[in-house]
């Protein structure tokens, strides 16, 4: 209960933790499908249950958490000694695979809901979009822990088989460059390295920091990569809320018919040049008299940090103006 006057504090819903569904005789590991009808509901509670409670995920009961590490390790561990009788089945199509792009699926279509949600109003998009990010955010991140071991299994041997976000294919024109007669494979590797390093510094990752730094950089970088790259769970549904949310509302539209841009309206803030939704969104919140200025801070600060998490480079237009108001507090 709140003391005297003011506003009134939203009380906090805590949903009891869901319990494991009886599954009878059926083993959730004999399919996809098994395991799919077993997983959904545990993934629908933890990312799609409304709930005032933005920064943390609703939780299922252990017998269930521990029912779906079991399943996902049987069915990963089928999988296995079915392909070992067929090696060439096991180059075409890794163990895993199937269970990666449902769950890449599940969250395409979770960020596309919440995309249909926003309302049309641009002065409501932001103070939509923050919320929205925080609760799927944290449901992303619970489902990671909770199913860990696809990213042990899956994702490891992806990334050791070249197919993470960052693959010598993407660094081997700069790399070889840099590469002189008689270097060793350990000075090749080094500069593998610091090239890895020097896209890591682009999100925010310094030299000597954290290992929580780090990983949080490299997070950021998996969810900027291409959506073919296998990248942790964590980052598969941050990539997904980029490309299917983010990317949506920060889009320009086309000028109708063949009509083209007026030599010089690219200076300034020309009215007659169409914007993205959120673009629009923003400059009505930095221009706008009536707003506090510490919710305006913090409206920008939180959302800047949801287009970093999800991927949006910071060479965009929208991130350097979110920046600069952050750096100088102008617009």
């Amino acid at each position: 209960m709140s003391k005297g006057k003011g506003k009134q504090v939203e009380p906090m819903v805590l949903l009891p933790p869901m319990s494991n569904p009886s599954a009878g005789s059926a083993n959730p590991s004999a399919s996809l499908s098994s395991l799919w009808g077993y997983l959904l509901p545990a993934l629908n509670h933890i990312v799609r249950s409304p709930t005032n409670l933005t920064e943390k995920a609703p939780v299922i009961d252990i017998s269930y958490h521990m029912g779906i590490h079991t399943a996902t390790y049987n069915y990963f561990t089928m999988q296995v000694d079915a392909v070992n009788t067929n090696k060439e089945r096991e180059r075409l199509t890794p163990s895993g695979t199937d269970l990666y792009e449902h769950i890449d699926k599940y969250y395409a279509e979770v960020a596309r809901e919440l995309l249909l949600g926003a309302p049309e109003d641009d002065s409501s998009l932001i103070h939509y979009i923050i919320p929205c990010f925080n609760r799927y955010a944290a449901g992303a991140h619970s489902v990671n822990r909770l199913l860990n071991y696809v990213n042990r299994h899956y994702v490891k041997r992806a990334v050791d088989e070249d197919r993470g976000w960052l693959t010598l294919s993407d660094i081997f024109d700069a790399v070889a460059k840099a590469i002189q007669d008689g270097d060793t494979k350990e000075r090749i590797t080094k500069k593998l390295k610091e090239r890895r390093t020097e896209e890591l510094k682009k999100w925010g990752w310094d030299e000597g920091g954290t290992s929580e730094q780090l990983a949080h950089a490299e997070s950021c970088a998996e969810a900027a990569s291409p959506l073919d790259r296998v990248v942790t769970l964590s980052a598969l549904a941050l990539r997904r809320f980029r490309t299917e949310f983010m990317e949506p509302l920060l889009a320009v539209p086309k000028l109708k018919g063949n009509k083209r841009r007026k030599p010089g309206a690219h200076n300034g803030n020309a009215p007659n040049i169409p914007k993205g939704r959120l673009a629009r969104a923003v400059r009505e919140l930095l221009e706008k008299q009536d707003v506090d200025v510490e919710e305006r801070r913090r409206l920008v600060t939180e959302l800047a940090n949801a287009m970093r998490i999800t991927g949006v480079r910071d060479g965009h237009t929208l991130r350097k103006r979110l920046d600069k108001y952050l750096l100088t507090g102008t617009v």
